[in-house]
């Protein structure tokens, strides 16, 4: 699934209130990193991910690859911060608008 532009504003604006769940420093991206972002994903479909200045690796890439390996949609990269998004599979409680 791909975010068309105004699922993406959308998810944008309810993001803008959340704090980070998680943070990507000096180790990467590592296997506990992804299980607590998948974790923290299924609590919550839009968390926010603060990657730390030691982080050794791109803010694009960084989003790139969590997104990949946890099925989830970049909605916004900012700075040092990531916004994801994967909607929940029984009960999504966030309702995109509808694309074209």
């Amino acid at each position: 699934m791909s975010l068309t532009g105004k699922q993406r504003r959308h998810l944008r604006g309810l993001g803008h209130a959340l704090r980070p769940v998680a943070q990507l420093g000096k180790d990467g991206v590592t296997d506990a990193f992804v299980n607590a972002v998948d974790d923290a994903l299924v609590i919550h479909e839009l968390i926010k991910i603060k990657l730390l200045e030691t982080a050794p690796i791109d803010r694009h890439d960084a989003a790139e690859v969590v997104a990949a390996r946890t099925s989830s949609e970049v909605a916004q990269v900012l700075g040092h911060t990531i916004l994801l998004y994967r909607a929940h599979p029984d009960e999504p409680v966030i309702e995109l608008p509808r694309g074209k």
